[in-house]
């Protein structure tokens, strides 16, 4: 019998907070949403990064770097608001 795949549990155009857990051949992150993969290029591993869903395949999704959450930028934005109360 013909035997129906499940649907990838991400849609084109949204956007997910994620953690880069491995590294393609090609180089891009890999990311996991509910056990589906994602790639991610320009990230390394351990990244946590937000991401944009730009294609959805069959097995995987391609997806684009929207900003990584890192505790640097955190710092940053709190130094810039620290100065502006002075």
């Amino acid at each position: 019998m013909y035997r129906r795949e499940p649907s990838a549990p991400v849609s084109e155009g949204k956007t997910y907070d994620v953690k880069i857990e491995d590294i393609a051949r090609e180089g891009d992150g890999i990311a996991r949403i509910e056990g589906f993969v994602v790639f991610v290029p320009d990230t390394k591993l351990g990244d946590e990064v937000k991401i944009k869903i730009n294609k959805v395949m069959h097995r995987f999704a391609i997806a684009e770097l929207i900003s990584e959450e890192s505790e640097e930028s955190e710092e940053s934005e709190e130094s810039e608001e620290s100065e502006e109360e002075e």
